[in-house]
């Protein structure tokens, strides 16, 4: 009996210790961006492409008070009500007081500062495929950004959904090691790659999601139900959206369709950001969807 009570104590010893190895979470090193410096011009087209003001702007934000990342908007899912943070630069209530290591490992792993998880609800499942001078850029536009004291709004989300901890192992199974379209033909898809997959972070609203909230990489673009409830959110592939890449590129410049129909929802926000892209990453885009299988 002695024997089997020791036998189980280091088997639950193992598994508890395997739990801890595999829910950590993993911030950057801190010396990664020593050598990487970061263009504020480069860097707000970056921000522009990535759609961070779309979330992090205060409610009703308008015009220039959509770069006062204030924060406060709420986005209801089947796990909880997300807030989203004051990302402004101000010190206290924002990211003022972080390096560019903390923000690159913030955006592109969902690790903060103090080492703890952050909820998915924060795109970095597409963010992850930044590169580091993007990231550098991005940073050095932050720089240039107004600070603003709003505190932070706490996140509504019942257990078991609210331990941080239980994140490591979801990045286990959900973060990608790789791009979906592996093999872009053209230096064209494969800026649109980058822009569709990483930066614009589509993915994220088109492809559905598995029962722990996971994209499911073997369905990418094809469609997802609208986390409000009502409707769909539709199918970007090539056998759905039968518009050509003229279509595609006008509608995210214009917001309206071939059917003379316009956008509406989220995707307002979305076409307001592409509008400001330059034309080639607009037609990048549509080669790379038209590239889809």
């Amino acid at each position: 009996m002695k024997r089997l009570i020791i036998t189980g104590a280091l088997v639950l010893t193992a598994v508890a210790a395997a739990g801890f190895v595999l829910t950590r979470a993993a911030p950057l090193d801190a010396d990664r961006f020593d050598s990487i410096d970061g263009d504020a011009s480069r860097g707000e087209t970056v921000f522009i492409a990535s759609g961070c003001a779309s979330c992090h702007a205060a409610p009703d934000a308008e015009g220039d008070g959509k770069r006062v990342l204030a924060g406060g908007q709420r986005f209801d899912t089947d796990f909880g009500t997300f807030a989203a943070p004051n990302i402004s630069p101000d010190r206290e209530a924002g990211i003022g007081d972080w390096t560019v290591t903390e923000f690159a490992s913030a955006v592109t792993r969902g690790v903060s500062p103090e080492g703890r998880h952050y909820f998915p609800a924060f795109p970095y499942t597409s963010y992850v495929h930044m590169t580091d001078q993007d990231v550098a850029d991005l940073w050095a536009f932050w720089q240039t950004l107004p600070a603003d004291a709003t505190a932070n709004a706490a996140h509504e989300l019942a257990f078991p959904f609210n331990i941080r901890r239980a994140i490591g192992l979801w990045k286990q199974i959900y973060m990608p090691d790789g791009f979906v379209l592996s093999q872009p033909e053209t230096p064209e898809v494969e800026r649109g790659r980058y822009l569709v997959e990483a930066l614009a972070h589509c993915g994220e609203c088109h492809t559905a999601r598995s029962a722990l909230g996971g994209m499911q990489r073997s369905s990418w673009l094809e469609g997802a139900d609208n986390p409000s409830g009502r409707g769909k959110i539709p199918s970007l592939v090539p056998d759905d959206l039968d518009w050509s890449a003229t279509d595609i590129a006008y509608y995210l410049e214009s917001g309206f369709t071939p059917e003379y129909d316009s956008a509406g929802g989220h995707m307002v926000a979305v076409i307001e950001n592409f509008a400001q892209l330059p034309k080639s990453d607009r037609q990048a885009v549509a080669a790379y969807l038209k590239a889809l299988p």
